[in-house]
């Protein structure tokens, strides 16, 4: 099995065209192309050349052999005008310089109107303007003419009041009233009417009257009565006095509420757990600290 490797001008990867024999007609080889790549003959024709060589295949019945590189372009299929045959039909300066500026001319109206054409498949042009116009298409929406800001509407009159910026119009001088909020969704019976527009809490009323949730108006009255957790701790005032600890609680020994209370055995009084084993381990013959009986063991 034999093979071609072909590729178009737009294209960096070759692609193959497999066939029986040593050489494939270049008539045989577009078809196949065009086969694989999905064009219709109607439309274009294709422009084979050597990549190697750079030679231009023209002849259909030309026979090409197995195992080489070609580059292929897609054309219109009246075929297409190269610059280069004006420079040879005309060898004066001026005449090549005049029929140089009408092939840009008529190159860059084509892309022009390409840019606005929708089916480009079907744009007589060839590969280069057709993929040119393409890019530019396919660029356009992401214009950034298209995400500028927009006014909407006519600009606003002159009365007209900025409550974030608290201006009229562009004017910083301007100084503006409180803004009053209105009173949507709230029944009557919820609402105390009040006179001072400024009051906290004030709500304007369907009516033109200002008036006041009566929540709201206890809750400014009674004032916040918690404080911050970031605050620093306040000492006790010494004006206030604790309840005094009863004397059972205390313990006979440091005098203070007992911790883990033990019964003494031999007396029955009653003290913390660690001070009457210290206190019976550092005396000499184990004495009761409250009845001074010796031997008491601190277990």
């Amino acid at each position: 099995m034999s093979c071609v490797y072909y590729k178009f001008s737009s294209k960096l990867n070759y692609d193959l065209v497999t066939f029986e024999g040593l050489h494939i007609s270049l008539c045989d080889l577009k078809k196949r192309i065009m086969g694989r790549e999905k064009l219709k003959a109607t439309r274009c024709d294709l422009q084979i050349t050597n990549a190697q060589t750079t030679e231009e295949y023209t002849d259909d019945n030309a026979l090409i052999p197995k195992n080489i590189s070609v580059i292929v372009r897609r054309i219109p299929i009246g075929g297409v005008k190269l610059t280069s045959k004006t420079y040879v039909i005309s060898r004066t300066e001026p005449v090549m310089g005049t029929s140089k500026a009408i092939d840009d001319s008529s190159a860059s109206l084509s892309l022009a109107q390409l840019t606005k054409t929708a089916n480009l498949a079907e744009a007589n042009v060839s590969e280069e303007n057709n993929t040119k116009a393409m890019m530019s298409q396919s660029g356009h929406e992401y214009d950034p003419v298209s995400y500028m800001k927009k006014p909407l509407g006519p600009p606003p009159p002159p009365s007209y009041t900025c409550f974030r910026g608290g201006t009229t119009n562009g004017d910083k001088n301007f100084q503006s009233g409180p803004r009053i909020k209105k009173s949507t969704g709230i029944p009557r019976s919820f609402m105390m009417e009040v006179k001072d527009p400024n009051m906290k809490g004030a709500l304007l009323t369907n009516t033109g009257k200002y008036a006041i949730p009566t929540i709201v108006a206890e809750a400014y009255a009674i004032g916040k009565k918690g404080k911050s957790p970031f605050l620093p701790e306040e000492p006790p005032s010494p004006s206030e006095e604790d309840d005094p600890i009863p004397d059972e609680l205390l313990c006979l020994i440091c005098k203070d509420i007992m911790t883990n209370a033990a019964v003494i055995p031999c007396c029955g009084n009653s003290c913390c757990d660690e001070c009457i084993k210290t206190a019976l381990l550092e005396s000499d013959e184990h004495t009761c600290p409250t009845c001074h009986q010796n031997d008491v063991s601190p277990d």
